[in-house]
């Protein structure tokens, strides 16, 4: 085996919602770990998690939450039913859309537009002011959209795509900054198989899937105290059918803290004590790097007193 045979054997995999010029491949240009190895472009979240699973890949990046429209739900879904994933890490990724063409294409020539539907929604208003007699034709990914303008696919004068399609093909770029909210981001996961969780670093967040014991009412607030009486905010909690029968749910957590900490240790124990099944995605480093902030009362030296404390008591200590 030569040197360079050896070489391409030891590059690491990734897997990454394909072709290029996609926002998860921008998301994975994030991961220093990454860079120099290999990224295999696949058609869809499912077929990144299989890699990961089935080990074609080390670890897959996918999309898990929008500032705009919310959760990821196909994402949600697969990680609540495919077992053996962690998450390691999350990046964050400015949803920013250009508006290209073919070579040549002017912009007051536009009149039929392609596009994702949920990139489209948020162009719209962009769209309707600058383009007002335009049409939408639907495509199956921003990539999907501008490909078809190339290959004559498509009967679209322009399309909608993330900036980094100019990188990769010869496009006309007719207009930039096209979103409609100027704030808006995606976050993104680093999912690989099962791991040691990275140290906690103070700006830490624990993700997991939780079910309910039983529909009464009460129930998602008894969840939810698990983590209120330890002092862990939660950044995301999203409710996701289950599929087995109508009115059952599971819960996408996102909760602030690291899986290290005393507190989210006593909140996890008591989850599992509460819900018939708790998936345990991972803890890992905040994308903004935001320290977790909690009172006093909640910190890890009082859990530990306080669990020492018990244990004199059955030890016959006096407890004072």
């Amino acid at each position: 085996m030569s040197d360079l045979d050896a070489a391409a054997e030891t590059r690491r995999t990734y897997s990454f919602l394909g072709p290029a010029g996609t926002f998860t491949e921008a998301a994975l240009a994030q991961v220093a770990e990454a860079r120099d190895q290999y990224w295999r472009p696949v058609h869809n979240v499912g077929e990144a998690l299989a890699d990961v699973v089935e080990g074609r890949s080390h670890a897959a990046m996918i999309a898990i939450e929008n500032s705009v429209d919310g959760g990821v739900s196909t994402a949600q879904d697969a990680l609540a039913t495919m077992p053996g994933l962690r998450i390691i890490g999350e990046y964050l990724v400015p949803v920013d859309f250009v508006l290209v063409g073919r070579r040549g294409t002017r912009l007051e020539d536009v009149s039929l537009v392609s596009g994702h539907p949920v990139a489209y929604a948020q162009c719209l208003q962009w769209l309707t002011r600058t383009l007002p007699g335009h049409a939408h034709i639907p495509a199956a990914s921003n990539v999907a959209s501008a490909m078809g303008l190339l290959d004559g696919t498509s009967d679209a004068h322009a399309a909608i795509a993330a900036p980094g399609i100019l990188e990769h093909h010869d496009l006309e770029l007719l207009a930039s900054g096209i979103g409609d909210n100027p704030n808006a981001v995606t976050r993104f996961v680093l999912v690989s198989r099962p791991v040691v969780p990275p140290p906690p670093t103070g700006a830490d967040k624990t993700s997991l899937i939780v079910e309910l014991p039983d529909d009464y009412p009460g129930a998602l607030l008894e969840m939810l105290e698990q983590f209120a009486t330890r002092g862990i905010n939660l950044s995301l909690l999203a409710s996701r059918p289950i599929g087995d029968e109508l009115g059952r749910y599971r819960f996408v957590v996102d909760a602030d803290g690291h899986i290290e900490n005393e507190r989210m240790a006593d909140a996890l124990m008591g989850l599992r004590r509460f819900s018939p099944k708790v998936i345990f995605l991972g803890s890992y480093p905040r994308a903004d790097r935001a320290v977790v902030r909690y009172p006093d009362r909640y910190s890890d030296d009082v859990f530990v007193e306080a669990r020492d404390w018990l244990r004199g008591l059955i030890s016959g200590e006096p407890g004072v």
